[in-house]
């Protein structure tokens, strides 16, 4: 079996196919995630990060499947180094602090530890890539959620331009209609 299946079958031993999620479960939205960034010309590494990026939980998805402060090598030793990481920051990020400048300041704060780290070009592309898919699947799924959701990305997409794949900026250009 390859990393990507052993992943999948970890994630339903975790639970992910009984938690909700926008458009049905958790696990059906990790691979959608997953499966669009791949379909974007994403990295094999972003595409597994993106298929365990709730793993730790989200500022904005407080469940998680694995405790980050005990857990982080169960999810490396099936995913790679390079991928928990992602996972890691992704799952990390404390959004409020973070995202509305991060094109101008390259810093993400870790919400769990308080500490902030900026990142290199490809860090932030992968960073920036796998949040705009991830809430472009949130779109698409949760019309209730989509209300608020459309303009903040409407907003936060230009900003985020030069950060960005060329790839994920276009599809999210064609689905925020921008």
């Amino acid at each position: 079996m390859g990393r990507f299946q052993d992943l999948g079958s970890l994630l339903m031993v975790r639970g992910a196919d009984e938690l909700d999620h926008a458009g049905g479960t958790l696990y059906v939205h990790l691979h959608r995630v997953a499966k669009r960034l791949g379909s974007l010309g994403a990295s094999d590494t972003l595409v597994l990060a993106g298929l365990a990026h709730a793993a730790y939980g989200t500022d904005g998805y407080p469940t998680h499947l694995f405790d980050w402060q005990t857990e982080r090598p169960v999810l490396e030793s099936v995913i790679g180094a390079g991928a928990e990481t992602i996972v890691y920051r992704y799952g990390a990020c404390d959004r409020e602090t973070t995202w509305r400048d991060l094109a101008e300041h390259h810093t993400v704060t870790d919400r769990f530890t308080g500490t902030s780290e900026e990142l290199g070009a490809a860090e932030l592309r992968d960073f920036t890539d796998l949040t705009i898919v991830n809430e472009l699947d949130v779109l698409d799924n949760d019309a209730k959620r989509a209300v608020k959701l459309r303009p903040f990305l409407q907003e936060l997409l230009p900003r985020w331009q030069s950060i960005t794949s060329p790839a994920v900026h276009t599809e999210a250009q064609r689905i925020l209609q921008l």
